[in-house]
């Protein structure tokens, strides 16, 4: 495996339009094209938005809708979804949606597909209208979908015919390893929140690889948590809201963006401590200074061989989130 470092490897930004406590999603949107035009200028490669729905802190739902507001903000990056999930969704409408944006931003725009719904049943059920739909169709889904952009379906996309939208297949397990590595296309891990299966789904993915059309060879993604600032302390204290979000999500109460707090060991019983240690000391997490930071990402490029980072910083002030990213581009210099 050859080694990689921040020279020749691309970084990019994984954003979730976070809902700031005390703020409204107009806000998160006006958050997230500073934060793309100014990631822009610090040299990341690409920018993602996630679809969840029915989520307090997370305000894109309307993916498709924000990776235009975002591209129509910025000049050269590339933009697309982290990822679009397709059985939320007819294949057709995310071939016309997509092939909206391609058309609108040639040679900018990616496609990222998962599987998962994004949500919980109840909202699963109000976005499909029935939960009959199987792990199994997914396959055929994305079969779908490249034929809609191939032209080799009987009904036609339009816009969307014809173009060459790159399409990733996400995941946090070995299925889309193993898709990703069938079909010949890039793979992104989201070892930021399945960090144990990193390199055994990235081993998959790659030994597995059958070259295609679009890839001779394969290319892999990971995700990463990074919060960064100018002191250890400073990123610490930063890192509160992450490991406050994490707890509501497991406590079932997902709520907004908290602000970070000062005393953290008062506000949390010693279970709850417990689980903020766990993830908070994942490989995939990361909480420091640039050289605590360069240091974590320089060994995980070691572990995975990975050939992109894509970064998660759930960062509730949106002044230290940008001097998150712009430490972090520092590293690519």
């Amino acid at each position: 495996m050859p080694n990689k470092t921040f020279n020749n490897i691309p970084l990019s930004v994984l954003d979730l339009a976070p809902v700031l406590e005390g703020f409204t999603p107009e806000q998160s949107f006006k958050n997230s094209v500073d934060l793309a035009q100014n990631t822009e200028k610090f040299g990341f490669n690409r920018y993602w938005l996630a679809e969840h729905h029915n989520m307090p802190g997370i305000a894109s739902s309307a993916t498709s809708l924000l990776i235009g507001h975002i591209a129509g903000a910025t000049n050269e990056m590339r933009v697309g979804s982290g990822g679009v999930m397709l059985p939320n969704h007819a294949s057709l409408i995310i071939a016309e949606q997509f092939g909206t944006l391609e058309t609108l931003y040639p040679g900018r725009i990616d496609l990222g597909l998962g599987r998962a719904p994004g949500t919980d049943q109840a909202t699963a059920y109000a976005l499909r209208r029935t939960l009959n739909q199987r792990v199994e169709d997914y396959p055929m889904q994305v079969e779908e979908l490249e034929n809609y952009f191939a032209g080799t379906a009987a009904v036609h996309s339009v816009p969307g015919e014809g173009l060459k939208i790159p399409i990733w297949l996400l995941g946090s397990s070995g299925f889309s390893a193993q898709m990703s590595a069938q079909k010949g296309l890039p793979f992104s891990f989201a070892s930021h929140f399945a960090p144990d299966n990193t390199v055994a789904a990235m081993n998959m993915y790659r030994e597995n690889f059958t070259p295609s059309d679009l890839m001779d060879k394969p290319y892999a993604m990971i995700g990463v948590n990074v919060i960064a600032a100018d002191t250890e302390d400073e990123a610490k204290y930063l890192a509160t809201t992450q490991q406050e979000q994490t707890l509501s999500i497991r406590r079932g109460t997902p709520e907004k963006l908290q602000p970070p707090i000062e005393n953290p060991d008062e506000a949390w019983s010693e279970m709850e401590k417990a689980v903020v240690e766990q993830s908070s000391n994942s490989a995939y997490t990361l909480i420091g200074t640039k050289e605590t930071v360069k240091q974590g990402l320089e060994k995980l490029l070691e572990e995975t061989g990975a050939d992109e980072i894509i970064i998660n910083s759930q960062i509730y002030d949106h002044k230290a989130r940008v001097r998150s990213y712009e430490i972090i581009g520092e590293l690519m210099e």
